[in-house]
């Protein structure tokens, strides 16, 4: 059993000293209660449980504290994807609820697994997700002075259970400031995927994560005998030749764990049940 996660990349908000300790503790206490769970419970189950503990999180952006669109608007996306089944579910710039993966999670029994805009937001009021606005203060600030923050943040979690099953989960608040309608990776198969072989979550500019299909790409690599480690290195080399801005995390059936940024710094944390690797 292990897992690891992974919060946007750390250049997203403030970089002060405070707001990475910030993000190390977070991110370690997440990952630790993360870890419990899995150890009851399915890669499946625990990976949305641990997307919405960051989703609860205002350090990241997804769920409480995502970003503001051009029209002052907050949209979110998640998607998570079961490896066993190769299904995946997501959510696409849904308004006012608190957990987006929990929404994204529940339509993973429905035919039609990925709602967006007010499709979604109907499902989830008909399903029991109360109104909720993930509005902070700080992202109201934000949109009202026009900062651009870097708009590269995401939360996901990648996990493989006692019985070797893989699953992932991946939730985002957006950019900030974008066109309403615009479509992240973050509920697509480009950046949130797996297969019995192996799960990847992805963070940085959806745009060229798309381009890329990074994550599809890694898990196909793996699957088709190569190395997590050189799946990822491949897949990062290509991504180079439209200097595209992206991070992810993985775990393959073996139970090796790998990460990778093309720009500093993508803020992770794994955890075996001994031994936790935080970013520094």
């Amino acid at each position: 059993m292990k897992l690891i996660i992974h919060g946007g990349f750390f250049s997203e908000s403030d970089q002060s000293h405070e707001i990475k300790t910030a993000k190390q503790n977070a991110l370690k206490n997440i990952a630790q209660k993360a870890f419990d769970y899995l150890q009851s419970n399915a890669a499946f189950d625990t990976v949305a449980y641990a997307v919405s503990l960051l989703e609860d999180d205002e350090l990241f952006n997804a769920g409480i504290g995502s970003q503001i669109q051009s029209d002052g608007v907050i949209r979110m996306s998640a998607a998570i994807m079961d490896g066993e089944t190769q299904k995946l579910s997501g959510v696409i710039n849904i308004e006012d609820v608190k957990n987006p993966i929990f929404v994204a999670k529940e339509l993973i029994k429905e035919d039609d697994r990925v709602l967006g805009g007010r499709g979604a937001k109907i499902y989830a009021s008909e399903h029991g997700f109360k109104d909720f606005s993930t509005e902070i203060p700080q992202r109201r600030k934000e949109y009202e002075a026009k900062l651009e923050n870097g708009g590269k943040g995401t939360v996901g979690c990648v996990a493989i259970d006692k019985n070797g099953k893989l699953a992932v989960a991946t939730s985002t608040g957006g950019k900030g400031f974008e066109l309403p309608g615009r479509i992240s990776d973050s509920a697509t198969a480009a950046g949130n995927y797996a297969n019995s072989f192996c799960a990847v979550s992805c963070t940085g500019v959806g745009e060229d994560i798309v381009s890329n299909a990074t994550s599809a790409k890694i898990v196909t690599r793996v699957t088709d005998g190569m190395s997590l480690e050189n799946a990822f290195n491949k897949t990062f080399e290509e991504l180079k030749t439209i200097d595209g801005f992206a991070g992810a995390i993985a775990i393959d059936k073996d139970g090796n764990i790998f990460h990778k940024d093309s720009y500093p710094t993508m803020v992770f944390a794994s955890f075996d049940g001994e031994k936790f690797e935080i970013f520094n």
